[in-house]
């Protein structure tokens, strides 16, 4: 009886949940069609009826056509193969990752995962122990010693952290270990001094460099999308409250000629310096994607990765982070999409059944 009432509630939880998730994706898309149309003017009703159309008989759920409005609007046209975000959250992600997307979550695994110099961290935080990147015990008062050596700034990132969130900056003189302990588990990185390309749009903080890889069925790797993101002048850290997002080509990494903000509302420059984003050209783009490439295939269980890079002031590729669960493509989608549409995600739910 009580195994009963376990299950009863485990589900009745589930659909209380899958409820408020769908409610929010909805408000998110009604904001986003909301900014698109006051640019590119009213949807065509043509459009929004082969959406609906289109995630009823082919995604199987009337529900995901509000994503498809939004990237319909964005296009200016209907394009079969488009994934919705809430389609790819609720039947994608399970499918091709599951439990092991949430590794990425936890910091501490980096290094032991993925093996490249890439990365700026220096020191791990994880269940009461500080760890080198190569996972030797750092003793408590050598801490800011082993941070300090080579920067003047550090920044620490909490297991879970998404979206710009938890995120901290310390120098020699504001560090405090019993701080750090209050936080919890996760990152100590070097303070990544960016390439001139990036100040030039906004200098007080690090721009964020998106790519994202997928690995098919067969294992090949290969890269389906990125953008840019760049913070605003009140930013210590680009996060996704305020941040600029330019779509960028996968083929020659330049910048299309419009950035988007506040839930994409279209502007063509950067809005404190006044920088114009067409024709600009991401530098050392190739090695961004051949280090994305390279880093996917040794991560073959997590089959859709978004790997947020840049770089820095010597030419060389730093990854701030790789986010394996729930990485984001509506924005992809919506600009350079159908990206996905080779692989067969739209029948997965058939799968599922």
């Amino acid at each position: 009886m009580n195994q009963h009432f376990y299950s009863l509630g485990k589900k009745l939880i589930h659909k209380i949940s899958d409820f408020n998730y769908e409610l929010h994706q909805k408000s998110d898309a009604k904001k986003r069609l909301k900014n698109v149309e006051l640019v590119n003017g009213k949807t065509n009703p043509k459009f929004m009826k082969l959406s609906d159309e289109y995630a009823k008989d082919v995604l199987g759920w009337r529900g995901y056509a509000y994503w498809l409005y939004v990237y319909s609007a964005m296009s200016g046209t209907f394009k079969e193969g488009w994934i919705p975000d809430n389609y790819y959250f609720k039947v994608v992600e399970p499918s091709i990752k599951g439990d092991y997307a949430k590794v990425s979550l936890l910091k501490g695994f980096t290094n032991k995962l993925l093996n490249s110099n890439a990365f700026p961290d220096i020191v791990y935080y994880v269940n009461q122990v500080y760890y080198s990147p190569d996972y030797k015990v750092i003793r408590e008062n050598n801490i800011k010693d082993v941070l300090f050596k080579n920067t003047d700034v550090v920044v620490f990132k909490l297991d879970n952290s998404l979206q710009g969130r938890d995120i901290y900056f310390f120098n020699k003189s504001s560090f405090d270990l019993k701080n750090i302990k209050l936080l919890g588990n996760g990152v100590f990185q070097n303070y990544i001094e960016q390439h001139p390309f990036f100040s030039e749009f906004m200098p007080n903080s690090v721009g964020t460099l998106r790519i994202t890889t997928v690995l098919d069925n067969d294992g090949n790797a290969s890269v389906r999308a990125s953008f840019l993101r760049i913070g605003q002048k009140k930013d210590t850290h680009v996060n996704a409250t305020s941040d600029i997002i330019i779509a960028v080509d996968i083929q020659s990494g330049v910048l299309d000629k419009h950035g988007y903000i506040d839930h994409w509302r279209a502007i063509d420059k950067h809005p404190d310096t006044n920088i114009l984003f067409e024709n600009k050209r991401i530098p050392n783009f190739n090695k961004c994607i051949s280090t994305a490439l390279e880093l996917q295939k040794r991560m073959p269980f997590v089959r859709c990765i978004g790997w947020d890079m840049v770089i820095d002031k010597n030419d060389e590729v730093k990854i701030m982070e790789w986010n394996g669960r729930h990485n984001d493509i509506k924005f992809c989608e919506a600009k350079q999409g159908p990206c996905f549409k080779d692989l067969g995600w739209e029948n997965l739910w058939r799968k599922n059944k």
